[in-house]
């Protein structure tokens, strides 16, 4: 099988990460790094390919297979519509782009020219996710009626003294973290279509919140809430819980999801469900059966270049994390901060009519 050529443009830490992964597997090889900085040309040496300036400079030249966006967020709408104008497969870092008009427009871009675009919401390909998502779906949980969330954990001080940008408004865990958290959701229960929120930045007393609560109402009925903070001593984040990125303390015995059914719950990332047995009554007076499903654990963002590699050689048709998800969760983190300021039920926006 003939390897896929892939360029990495932006050879900071996530595209660093990308590179590393590139190089590791079988299934693709590095074609190029596209970086203006004078440090990417010493990066790429190292692994003996080309650095290009742009993205122009790079399809100029040699076309590449794919092209994965690691740049700065201002440059994902421009980027993915030069990836799409050269017919080129791309995978862009979330968020998609950093507006929601921008992300509508390259929707319809990349529908129109039939393009094979990946949004990086690496969560999705979890194992531990897809074990959750199928104990959802068996009905073993009954129908659901509640999700509690949380990504609880505490940012040292140096992380706001290195970069002042995020003490002030668009620098905080809403934007910043969140968005990973919205996937997660969307990917168990379905589509949100209406947010309440409440934020407060009393712990550090800077201009950008540093705890917010949310409550999340579902298109299937399901109801939601989730715990944003990140000046709280806690591990009960995904980071913290999963031991998906080793970068992190982890905790064993803590979860950061609850997802409960009429029949039963599960809690993620330990993977302990409690049901009611067929011929049990539900009922809190009833005693629950209780089971730890398997874990499996494996890099996700190893996964996603391998599902990257088949949809550019044609073995998979559709991507996981398409365009239209990177928007729908721009969209219910835009719902979310205005949720903030108004104090007011927000509907997450139907941009459907804007497509047409």
């Amino acid at each position: 099988m003939e390897k896929v050529k892939i360029a990495v443009a932006g050879a900071g830490l996530i595209g660093k990460t990308h590179i590393k992964l590139i190089v590791e597997n079988e299934q693709c090889e590095l074609a190029a790094i596209v970086d203006p900085f004078p440090a990417a040309k010493e990066i790429a040496d190292d692994y003996g390919v080309p650095v290009y300036e742009s993205l122009e400079a790079l399809f100029s030249d040699a076309k590449p297979d794919g092209v994965i966006l690691a740049t700065p967020n201002k440059l994902h709408a421009l980027q993915t519509h030069e990836c799409i104008a050269a017919g080129v497969a791309a995978i862009v870092e979330k968020p998609v782009t950093d507006s929601i008009e921008d992300a509508v427009e390259l929707l319809k871009h990349a529908k129109h020219e039939n393009s094979k675009i990946l949004v990086g919401h690496h969560r999705a390909y979890s194992p531990l996710l897809e074990t959750a998502k199928k104990i959802i779906d068996s009905g073993e949980l009954g129908k659901l009626v509640s999700i509690m969330g949380s990504a609880v954990f505490y940012k040292p001080d140096y992380y706001f003294n290195e970069g002042d940008w995020r003490k002030v408004k668009g620098g905080g865990p809403i934007l910043i973290n969140m968005i990973h958290e919205i996937g997660n959701l969307r990917h168990l229960v379905g589509d949100i279509v209406g947010v309440q929120a409440m934020s407060s930045s009393s712990a550090r007393d800077f201009e950008v919140e540093d705890t917010t609560v949310i409550s999340l109402r579902f298109e299937n009925g399901t109801l939601g809430s989730f715990l944003l903070s990140d000046a709280s001593a806690s591990p009960r984040s995904w980071e913290q819980t999963s031991q998906e990125n080793k970068s992190y303390a982890t905790y064993e015995t803590e979860d950061c999801y609850h997802v409960a059914g009429t029949n039963g719950s599960l809690s993620i990332p330990t993977m302990q469900v409690k049901s009611f047995a067929k011929d049990v009554t539900p009922s809190w007076w009833n005693e629950m059966l209780e089971r730890k499903e398997e874990i499996h654990r494996e890099d996700p963002l190893k996964r996603q270049l391998e599902h990257f590699c088949a949809l550019i050689r044609g073995e998979e048709q559709t991507p996981k994390v398409s365009i239209w998800d990177g928007l729908q969760n721009l969209l219910v983190i835009d719902a979310i901060i205005k949720a903030c300021e108004t104090e007011q039920y927000v509907p997450v926006q139907d941009v459907t009519p804007q497509l047409k």
